[in-house]
């Protein structure tokens, strides 16, 4: 049993990970008014294990760190990809950009702090790292140390003692990171003497932006269409916005295709974006007041049914190449992909997992639905090619040096920015390239908590050992330095986005959140405030700060060591 818990091997390092791992999340389970450090637990089990001698080879933990964080970043990277670009698109270059300046700030607040305490920059990157709750940054800025130390000839073990610092900053700055930021959103709230029901009514009243769809009902009115086929007018505008999912001609209901004559008074059901519909006005008439539901009492033999894309070989395929509409007499009016609605575009590229929202008659959406797939326990199986094949390219990619003016030594993606930079685009380009990369949520999560809980506990069992002697020899300042890091940033960005932009809260808590990368804030935010509208704005600028704060992490070290 002594050599099991102090022998350095493979049996020990999976002992003494598993415990960490399962000890920490059991801690994570407990809530101090609605408020967890969830896994982060495992970090402080970790610390407090090898603060008293069970330390695994630096081999196995330097293994295990990289590939626990490697998985995590991936499984971010496919989540956030199918959505990373219409983040852009949907209106949220102004949230992004302000997303971007809080990051930044909070990397020049770390600057005056070592410029006025004398503190080395690359513990203050583990400062920032724990201030910020973003685990892949410290991650990323650890193993830019290891390379340059490993690259200048020192051991493995030498190279491992150079990182532990920054360790043990991110642990001690963590816990305000959570706890400061919540402080510094309820501190807005009163500062701006904000009104909940207001500010929800707002963006209630708030027209959709970008691409999400919306129903809109027109009368055809405009004579410079009158008799003419459906596809001649919608070639005259090009690449169409909308979907005509149906006709109604007097008492009749047609299920339009190209063919179709447009006369004068014929009424038009639109599935629309909100960016084409002065373009539909123009083109047919004024919007009329209709409920979908009048459609329904017309024709009972109209079905509207959702069929999910479970077949691989369609992945990458055009709307159009489907034929739906011509071999089955239905129409696709919306396309569900990572929770987004689409509007169906006859060119919009197809992948596994999308949700086809099918209007028609039962029997031919029961033909598609065969066609398509529909079937859970396609996509209840996992996709393994693409996932480590995507890490392959990943690691590739992070292992190639970029130069930068002004940098003295080329900045490397690593193992951490490359691997996320691939799957953002596997996730969002994999489609059009016919390369499946759907995970369903509990896989992808599964794959996540995974591989955030190993890179925890090799973190916490590497940096345990040093942990106290730094605190005592001065590392309690480190939780007033991430006490500056964690308020000054968000607190400016409130003030720029509330006085400047004319943000909703709503969108603020969101953005700030979001560039803060903070899950436990998002889940009090929702608590207190009972509302989607915080997790809708913190998707919008997730994915960005997520690759900002890897990217900066690794800069500062790099200027700071080269």
């Amino acid at each position: 049993m002594h050599d099991l818990l102090f022998k350095p091997v493979a049996a020990q390092a999976i002992l003494l990970l598993s415990f960490v791992i399962g000890a920490g999340l059991y801690l994570g389970k407990f809530k101090f008014k609605g408020v967890t450090l969830g896994s982060t637990w495992i970090l402080f089990v970790g610390i407090l294990v090898s603060h008293f001698g069970l330390v695994p080879d630096p081999g196995i933990l330097h293994f295990v760190k990289e590939f626990g964080l490697i998985l995590f970043v991936f499984s971010i990277g496919l989540q956030v990809g199918p959505g990373f670009f219409h983040s852009f698109r949907s209106g949220g270059v102004k949230m992004n950009l302000l997303a971007v300046m809080n990051i930044l700030l909070a990397v020049a607040v770390a600057y005056a702090i070592a410029a006025l305490s004398g503190e080395d920059v690359p513990t203050l990157v583990g400062v920032m790292s724990g201030a910020v709750t973003n685990t892949p940054g410290l991650g990323a800025a650890q193993q830019t140390v290891s390379d340059l130390s490993l690259s200048s000839g020192m051991s493995l073990p030498e190279a491992a003692a150079q990182t532990a610092q920054m360790a043990s900053g991110y642990a001690v700055a963590y816990p305000f990171g959570v706890l400061g930021l919540i402080l510094a959103v309820m501190l807005a709230k009163v500062l701006f003497k904000v009104d909940l029901k207001k500010e929800e009514k707002e963006l209630l009243e708030e027209e959709d932006t970008g691409e999400q769809a919306r129903r809109m009902h027109v009368r055809v009115e405009n004579p410079a269409i009158f008799g003419k086929k459906l596809r001649d007018v919608l070639h005259e505008f090009g690449e169409k916005q909308f979907v005509v999912s149906r006709i109604m001609k007097g008492d009749e209901i047609l299920f339009p295709d190209k063919e179709t004559v447009l006369e004068e008074g014929d009424k038009l059901l639109l599935v629309i974006t909100q960016d084409a519909v002065d373009k539909a006005r123009i083109l047919f008439g004024e919007e009329i007041p209709m409920h979908v539901g009048e459609w329904r009492e017309k024709d009972h033999h109209m079905v509207v049914k959702r069929v999910t894309v479970t077949k691989s070989s369609l992945t990458g395929k055009k709307l159009r190449d489907l034929r739906l509409r011509s071999d089955y007499g239905i129409t696709v009016t919306r396309i569900i992909r990572s929770g987004v609605e689409l509007v169906a575009r006859p060119g919009l590229y197809i992948q596994m997992g999308d949700g086809l929202i099918c209007v028609g008659p039962e029997q031919g959406i029961n033909r598609v639905a065969d066609y398509v797939g529909n079937t859970n326990d396609a996509l209840n199986r996992p996709n393994l090619v693409p996932i480590f094949l995507g890490i392959v390219l990943g690691v590739l990619l992070g292992s190639i040096p970029i130069r930068f003016p002004g940098v003295p030594q080329p900045v490397k993606l690593g193992l951490a920015g490359g691997p996320l930079i691939v799957a953002i685009l596997l996730g969002h380009f994999g489609p059009k390239f016919k390369i499946t990369t759907y995970t369903t949520v509990s896989a992808n999560l599964m794959i996540r908590e995974i591989g955030i809980s190993l890179f925890l506990a090799a973190v916490g069992l590497g940096a345990g050992q040093d942990f106290v002697s730094s605190l005592t020899g001065g590392g309690y300042w480190w939780i007033l330095y991430g006490a500056a890091i964690t308020l000054i940033p968000p607190v400016i960005t409130f003030l720029v986005g509330r006085y400047l932009c004319k943000l909703n809260f709503y969108k603020l808590m969101g953005l700030v959140i979001g560039s803060s990368t903070n899950p436990p804030v998002l889940a009090f935010a929702q608590e207190a405030y009972g509302t989607d509208y915080v997790p809708v704005n913190y998707a919008t600028v997730y994915p960005l700060s997520m690759f900002m704060r890897v990217l900066v992490a690794q800069v500062m070290i790099l200027i700071a060591l080269a």
